[in-house]
C-alpha cells in the first residue's frame, strides 16, 4: 500500500475512530472576550442551567445529579467550579452556561439567555444540546453539539462536553478583542 493510499485510508476511518460527539454551529458575540471569562470564573463557583432532559427515562434531579462531574472532568482552563445552585441575589454581571437539550430549531442565543426555552421532540440514545455562554441577557458564545449516549456518566457525554467547552470558551486570539489594533478607515 502506498503512503498516499495508506493517509486516504486513515482519513476515511478518522470519523469513526474520533471522539463520538460533533459539532455544528458556533457563533461570538463581538464583545467576547475569554480573558473575562477566566477573571469571572478562575477559582469561583460557574453556574450552569440545564434546559430540558436528554435522558427522559432519568428523572432530571438523578440526570443533574451524574452530569456534573462529567462536566466538571471536561471543565475549560480556568480553575471554575460548575454548579447549579442560583445565588440569593442574582449577581451582577451575571455569568452562568445555559445547556438546552433538544432545542427548538428556531430558539435563538439571546433568548435563551433573558430565560425562552422551546424544545422538540428527542430521539431516545441521541443527545442533541445548544450550549450558551451568556453574560446577564445576552449571548457571548453558542455552539450546538450531539453524540449517542445512554446515560448521563455515559464517555461520550465527556467526549462532547470537551469538545462543547473548547469552542465555547475559545481562547484563540483570532476572536480576541484587540486595542493595540491601528485603526483602518
Amino acid at each position: 500500500m502506498t503512503r498516499t493510499k495508506a493517509a486516504l485510508l486513515a482519513v476515511a476511518l478518522l470519523p469513526a475512530t474520533a471522539g463520538a460527539a460533533t459539532l455544528g454551529g458556533y457563533d461570538y458575540a463581538t464583545q467576547y472576550s475569554f480573558s473575562e471569562f477566566f477573571t469571572a470564573t478562575d477559582g469561583k463557583p460557574f453556574r450552569v442551567v440545564v434546559d430540558g432532559n436528554p435522558f427522559p427515562s432519568l428523572p432530571i434531579e438523578d440526570v443533574a445529579r451524574r452530569m456534573l462531574p462529567v462536566m466538571q472532568a471536561a471543565k475549560p482552563p480556568p480553575n471554575l467550579t460548575f454548579t447549579y445552585d442560583v445565588p440569593v441575589e442574582r449577581p451582577r454581571p451575571d455569568y452562568r452556561m445555559v445547556l438546552v437539550f433538544d432545542p427548538a430549531n428556531d430558539l435563538g442565543a439571546d433568548p435563551v439567555c433573558q430565560g425562552v426555552s422551546r424544545h422538540r421532540p428527542g430521539t431516545p440514545g441521541k443527545v442533541y444540546v445548544f450550549a450558551v455562554y451568556c453574560r446577564n441577557d445576552q449571548a457571548m458564545s453558542q455552539v450546538t453539539g450531539w453524540t449517542s449516549a445512554g446515560a448521563p456518566d455515559d464517555g461520550n457525554m465527556n467526549d462532547l462536553y470537551r469538545q462543547l467547552f473548547s469552542v465555547l470558551f475559545d481562547r484563540s486570539p483570532g476572536i480576541m478583542p484587540r486595542s493595540d489594533a491601528p485603526f483602518r478607515g
